[in-house]
């Protein structure tokens, strides 16, 4: 099917071996004329590609005389074709989505427009660990929604009803805060929540304060005093860095916190870096996506980049000119 599809894209014929190593994957390559194009198939169906198998690599290799990494999203992977297939070719080169997600995430880190102001959602803290503690130095606000923002207020002494609360990392929340404190960041937690009883499509919800949540009912999204808080941090942000939705924003009725934080960080004057496929999903649903300066394509690779670790697929291209760099972008 993604052939056939890349055969209209391209307006030409695509051939498709059914393989991506072989014989008859080799043959074919040789075969190949000028403009003729070969699709091979899905790497992941070779146990080779997830191990990083060298000799996996090395075949893939050699069927190439020229590597582009394009892939973005399965850069913070270790894997034959990210990282073992330009090893062994000598390094490689960056696709001009590679090169702009790394433009306008490492421009986050190296430069930021100040005040930078981070939106954090999502279910748990420990997958936004390694991104708080990167993002210390220059960051000015914190924002956290989502279920996350319940181990917060666990740490803080709050009841929760039966919202989702990491009980082991309560302890780690209450050093972020402690650490933030110190630093002289703001943290900012939802002063109130949309809450039901079950996680279902047709629930009932209704709002109610974040320190009064009943027992049997837990917070499925931020609520309405939350979003206008968040919202005016959100209008004095230079640069603005949003991983994760703000609740259950595939629920209808529990979508507005998210959608109406999306609204906004479109419509700040700041440099804006949607990251995370559920962010993503959120500024489409809002219809925003063209108001943000930059929807990223790879979830995991955004978080590891942010976190400050490196990216195998990144590491393993040849290093860049800046010249040659900011040529290419401008044309």
């Amino acid at each position: 099917p993604v052939a056939e599809q890349l055969a209209v894209v391209l307006g030409r014929p695509v051939d498709f071996p059914g393989s991506c190593i072989g014989g008859e994957v080799e043959e074919a390559v040789s075969e190949l004329k000028p403009g003729q194009v070969l699709l091979l198939e899905n790497l992941r169906f070779y146990s080779g590609e997830k191990d990083n198998d060298v000799e996996f690599a090395r075949r893939l290799a050699s069927l190439a005389d020229l590597y582009v990494n394009d892939a973005f999203g399965t850069a913070h992977r270790a894997h034959a074709s990210t990282a073992g297939v330009p090893n062994v070719m000598g390094g490689g080169a960056a696709g001009f989505l590679m090169a702009k997600e790394l433009k306008y995430l490492y421009g986050v880190l190296d430069d930021p427009e100040k005040p930078v102001v981070t939106i954090l959602g999502g279910d748990k803290i420990s997958d936004k660990i390694g991104v708080i503690r990167s993002l210390f130095p220059f960051t000015s606000t914190f924002l956290i929604g989502g279920g996350m923002a319940f181990t917060f207020l666990r740490a803080q002494g709050v009841g929760c009803g039966e919202s989702l609360v990491e009980e082991d990392k309560v302890g780690l929340a209450r050093e972020l805060l402690e650490e933030a404190r110190l630093a002289g960041i703001e943290v900012f937690l939802p002063v109130d929540h949309v809450v039901g009883s079950t996680l279902s499509r047709d629930v009932q919800v209704e709002p109610c304060p974040t320190r009064s949540v009943p027992d049997q009912k837990m917070g499925l999204d931020i609520g309405p005093r939350s979003v206008e808080q968040f919202k005016q941090v959100i209008a004095d942000a230079g640069t603005i860095i949003w991983n994760g939705p703000m609740g259950v924003f595939e629920i209808n009725s529990c979508a507005s916190g998210t959608i109406e934080i999306a609204r906004a960080v479109a419509g700040a004057d700041a440099t804006s870096i949607v990251a995370g496929g559920d962010s993503t999903a959120a500024v489409r649903r809002a219809g925003v996506s063209d108001s943000i300066t930059h929807v990223s394509t790879g979830g995991g690779a955004s978080l590891t980049l942010l976190s400050g670790e490196p990216l195998p697929g990144v590491e393993a291209l040849t290093d860049r000119k800046e010249e040659q760099f900011e040529c290419r972008e401008n044309r």
